[in-house]
C-alpha cells in the first residue's frame, strides 16, 4: 500500500492544449526525459484528426519510434506508452504499429461528450465496444477516461451514481482500469470522499485512477483525500502542462512534481526522480514558450527537506 503508480499524461493532455504546434523530435525527447526520471507509465499521443486536434499529429510516427526504441533498449523496456484512441478508423491506425495500450475517453456528462467525440454517451459505448473488441483480438490492453465527472460547463453537477454506473460500464466493456477525471477543476475533497467509495463497489479500487486539475488549486487536497480512502494511481503532467481544449478554462493539469513531492514527502514510493521532474518541467517550459504552473517546478527542491 506503500507504493503508488503515476501514469503521465503531459505529452498527450499537456501539449494538446498547446496554441503553437510542438515538434515530434521534441516530443520524443520528452518522452526519453519522463523515462529516465522513472516514469513507468506515460501516454504519448492520440490517433485523433488534427484537423480538431492539430497537436497530436504525428502520433503515428512517434509511437512507431517509441516502440522501436524500447525494443532495441533506448527506451525502458519496462516502460509501458500508450495513445488515446477515439474510434474505429484510430484503431485501425493503431493496429499498423506495435501499440502495447491504448485509452478510450468518454463522458459523465452528456452535454460535454456532444462537443468533445460528437455523440451522445449511451453512442460512445457502442463505439468503445467495437474498439476494445478490436484491441482484445491483437492483446492490446485498454485503459478508460471518463471525464466531467465532478462537474460539467454545460450542465453544471453530475450525479455520482451515473458517474459509478459509467465506471462500472466501461469495467465491464474491457477496460482495466478507469481514469476518473476532474476535467474543469472544481472537486473538492468531500466530493471526492462522497465519491470514492461508490467507485469502489462498482469496479474496486485496484481499478481505478484519479485525473485531478488543479484549475482552482484543490488538486492535491483531492489526492490526500483519495489516499486516505485507498485509491493508489493518479494521472499527472509534469509542469502542469495542459488542460482540455473543449472545456474553458480547464488549464492545470496537476503537476507530476508536484504530486511526486508530496507523495514521497508522506512516505510513499513512486520509483519517480523529482529532481529530474523539476529539469524536465523547466526544459519543456523553454519549449512551450510560456510559464508552467507547477508550484514545485518553479521554487525547485530543498536537499533533506521535506
Amino acid at each position: 500500500m506503500s507504493k503508488v503508480k503515476v501514469v503521465e499524461v503531459g505529452v498527450r493532455d499537456g501539449l494538446q492544449n498547446e496554441s503553437e504546434i510542438i515538434p515530434t523530435q521534441t516530443k520524443y525527447t520528452l518522452i526519453k526525459k519522463l523515462s529516465e526520471a522513472g516514469l513507468k507509465y506515460i501516454e504519448v499521443g492520440a490517433y485523433v484528426s488534427p484537423k480538431w486536434v492539430p497537436q497530436m499529429a504525428g502520433s503515428d510516427q512517434l509511437v512507431r519510434r517509441v516502440y522501436k526504441d524500447q525494443s532495441t533498449g533506448k527506451l525502458p523496456k519496462a516502460a509501458v506508452y500508450s495513445a488515446l484512441v477515439p474510434n474505429v478508423y484510430g484503431m485501425k491506425q493503431a493496429m499498423e504499429t506495435p501499440i502495447k495500450e491504448i485509452a478510450i475517453f468518454g463522458s459523465a456528462s452528456e452535454s460535454f461528450s456532444q462537443r468533445n467525440i460528437n455523440c451522445s454517451i449511451s453512442e460512445s459505448f457502442e463505439r468503445f465496444q467495437v474498439v476494445v473488441e478490436m484491441a482484445k483480438k491483437q492483446k492490446i490492453k485498454v485503459r478508460g477516461y471518463l471525464s466531467m465527472a465532478f462537474g460539467c460547463p454545460y450542465e453544471g453537477r453530475v450525479p455520482q451514481a451515473r458517474v459509478a454506473k459509467l465506471v462500472e460500464k466501461l469495467y465491464k466493456l474491457g477496460v482495466y482500469e478507469v481514469s476518473i477525471g476532474d476535467t474543469i477543476g472544481i472537486a473538492t475533497p468531500k466530493q471526492v470522499r462522497q465519491l470514492v467509495p461508490k467507485l469502489d463497489k462498482a469496479v474496486g479500487l485496484k481499478n481505478v485512477a484519479m485525473h485531478f486539475h488543479d484549475t482552482r488549486g484543490t488538486a492535491l487536497a483531492n489526492v490526500l483525500a483519495s489516499l486516505d480512502l485507498g485509491v493508489r494511481t493518479f494521472d499527472s503532467s509534469v509542469g502542469g502542462l495542459g488542460g482540455c481544449p473543449y472545456a474553458k478554462g480547464a488549464s492545470g493539469n496537476l503537476g507530476t512534481e508536484d504530486l511526486v513531492y508530496m507523495l514521497h514527502g508522506m512516505g510513499y514510493k513512486t520509483g519517480v526522480d523529482v529532481e529530474k521532474l523539476v529539469a524536465i518541467r523547466n526544459w519543456i517550459q523553454k519549449q512551450v514558450g510560456h510559464t508552467l504552473p507547477s508550484h514545485v517546478g518553479r521554487s525547485g527542491i530543498i536537499k533533506g527537506l521535506p
